[in-house]
């Protein structure tokens, strides 16, 4: 007879650990080479074929070029822009329509609902989106990058699934103390949802912190590009940075410059996502019973 919790043989350990450890090597070595590139020496970068593990010697030489330049500051100041209004918006619009889509008779509640059902199976292709934001005055403008991605079908549905969990009974009594539908929606559904609210929060500000392509297509004026542009033309593209993008004579190496630009981008969603992840389980898991 087989006991059902056996401890696995040391071999099987073993080979996970290892597997374990190879994986997270993958991941941690990209990125401590990015960041050690972009501090290092042009001797070592050069010595080292641009690629730098361990730095010898510590210099921001690179960050300094790129904040004393315009189009960095200026390019993390139009991300901050698009990620925080559209981030803003996107949760109060998405919050708003899917308490209004769990209630069950509230006004247009099926043909609204079928219209976000729809939402998830078919997408606009780039054109039609592209003469819709044209037709609407919107092309060279931020509304352009941060409107079409204001409502996630994905989300409303997710958020839709957990208003419809919250019993019944409490907001009964709320209404029968007197309090109004807003009341109700502010003081007791708000309070109930902060951990998916985070998540899904978290979701949609690096979506719109990521967003390239859709600025790629609208703006059309390189001074309003946000980082992520700015990251594909000097680093995947590899576009060389000038005295003018850098506003220094001295100039860094480019791979340091590259790397710096690459951490600049990267930097903001992991301070943030630190204050996120004790509700992250929590958000993603809630609602997906029923729905």
């Amino acid at each position: 007879m087989t006991r059902k919790n056996a401890t696995p043989p040391t071999t099987v350990r073993a080979l996970k650990g290892v597997l374990l450890t190879v994986c997270c090597a993958l991941i941690i070595v990209p990125f401590v080479g990015i960041v050690s590139t972009s501090l290092s020496t042009r001797e070592q970068i050069v010595r080292e074929g641009g690629f730098v593990i361990i730095p010898d010697e510590v210099t921001f030489a690179a960050y300094r070029a790129l904040f004393t330049g315009g189009v960095v500051p200026r390019a993390v100041a139009v991300s901050v822009f698009i990620t925080l209004v559209g981030t803003a918006l996107s949760l109060a619009s998405t919050t708003l329509l899917a308490y209004g889509l769990s209630r069950p008779n509230s006004v247009g509640h099926r043909p609204v609902l079928m219209v976000v059902v729809a939402a998830l199976l078919f997408t606009p292709g780039i054109i039609p989106a592209y003469l819709t934001i044209d037709l609407l005055g919107l092309l060279n403008s931020y509304w352009a990058v941060i409107l079409p991605a204001v409502v996630s079908a994905f989300n409303v549905v997710i958020l839709r699934a957990f208003f419809m969990e919250i019993p019944a009974e409490l907001m009964e009594s709320a209404r029968i103390d007197g309090a109004s539908d807003g009341q109700i929606f502010a003081r007791i559904v708000l309070p109930l949802s902060k951990a998916v609210l985070s998540v899904i929060g978290l979701f949609y500000a690096v979506g719109y912190w990521n967003a390239f392509f859709s600025a790629l297509l609208y703006l059309n004026d390189s001074a309003k590009w946000p980082i992520q542009l700015v990251l594909r033309t000097y680093v995947v593209n590899q576009q060389q940075l000038g005295v003018d993008q850098v506003g220094s004579g001295n100039l860094p190496p480019q791979e340091a410059l590259q790397m710096a630009i690459l951490v600049i981008s990267i930097v903001p969603i992991l301070l943030i996502y630190p204050f996120i992840q004790r509700h992250f389980t929590k958000g993603v898991l809630v609602g997906a019973v029923k729905g």
